[in-house]
């Protein structure tokens, strides 16, 4: 094995260029293997977007958000085959390729290892909820940033005497939104996970305001209120087909002004979650997935994704990774629920 490419996919996530960074030089320290990089996720593959990335290139990227190589959420089998990936490797020299993705790149990825092709990927995702991993890199990036701001929510909250909603991101869980509103000491915290009424929501809320406090609410994206038949998605699809998530404390704002007559603000956080440096703990943890995946490369385990099994860093078969979605217990809910209102 002598040149490998690794490309990063889906959305932009804190830790990618620690991953990248612990690949290139894991490959060129202990296993004498060459890297390029794929600009803009599978696009650059399907369109022969290369760059070279000898040591230099890395030098100094783990501390950088975002991703030197780019991203998009292409979808490298919108042709319906797997040809154009495979010549594609073979025309730039490419033995395998490390796909660095959420649960669409993965499930990509899973299609084409299964049609031949050399693959490995690693978990990318701010939510947190892969069922084969029990953290990925990003997350801990999004609470610390996530809980920050909706700290700032509260002074505000607290000097206009209103009740304040903090939507952050969590399609599939609500670990952001427990997380962060455990940290920043939300009256109601609001997941996908658990139905919850309007008119409970808004117990909660006169509760806090009964005390003399400013009412916070930390709702995941994908929150469906009881009564409501799905997610709040008005954009429509993503190229993979899933909805684009997006909104639902605006909608939560003016039902709860009605229900609960406290002035109500809302604020999507969004992209804000995705953005700037990552926490030292996803630097080193994102730095342990590059190195790991050069490793097994170099084993020769293609279809495998590297995932976090307590401190040890492992293998498991790209099957197990989209097997099951990691989804907050009710345990853990109902011990933060005891703290609401």
């Amino acid at each position: 094995m002598n040149r490998l490419g690794i490309l990063t996919s889906g959305g932009d996530c804190p830790g990618s260029n620690a991953v990248i960074r612990g690949a290139v030089l894991g490959g060129a320290l202990t296993h004498g293997v060459e890297f390029v990089g794929f600009r803009d996720g599978w696009r650059g593959v399907l369109e022969d977007d290369v760059i070279p990335l000898p040591r230099r290139a890395v030098r100094g990227i783990s501390r950088l958000g975002g991703t030197i190589l780019g991203t998009s959420r292409t979808n490298p089998l919108k042709a319906d085959s797997p040809a154009p990936v495979s010549d594609s490797l073979q025309r730039n020299g490419v033995e395998g390729l490390i796909a660095i993705g959420g649960e669409g790149t993965l499930a990509a990825a899973r299609i084409l290892s299964d049609a031949g092709i050399n693959v490995i990927g690693v978990p990318k995702t701010i939510d947190n909820d892969l069922g084969a991993t029990d953290f990925t890199f990003g997350f801990d990036s999004a609470v610390q940033t996530a809980t920050e701001a909706i700290d700032r929510l509260r002074t505000t909250g607290e000097s206009h005497h209103r009740c304040m909603i903090a939507e952050v991101m969590g399609r599939n869980a609500g670990w952001i939104a427990l997380h962060a509103g455990m940290a920043a000491g939300a009256h109601a915290i609001l997941i996908p996970e658990h139905r919850v009424t309007m008119n409970q929501i808004a117990a909660w809320v006169n509760s806090a305001h009964a005390r003399g406090r400013a009412p916070l609410v930390v709702v995941a994206e994908a929150f469906v209120p009881a009564g409501r038949d799905a997610p709040y998605s008005p954009r429509g699809l993503d190229t993979f087909g899933r909805p684009r998530l997006g909104g639902i404390a605006l909608l939560l704002e003016q039902q709860l002004q009605d229900l609960t007559g406290i002035e109500t603000r809302a604020t999507v956080l969004g992209h804000i979650q995705r953005g700037g440096e990552p926490t030292a703990f996803d630097r080193v943890l994102a730095t342990r997935l590059g190195m790991a995946a050069v490793r097994a490369a170099a084993a020769g385990e293609w279809g495998t994704m590297v995932s976090l099994r307590g401190t040890d860093i492992t293998t498991v078969g790209l099957e197990a990774a989209l097997g099951t979605t990691k989804s907050v217990p009710v345990s853990r809910y109902l011990e933060a629920e005891e703290l609401f209102g």
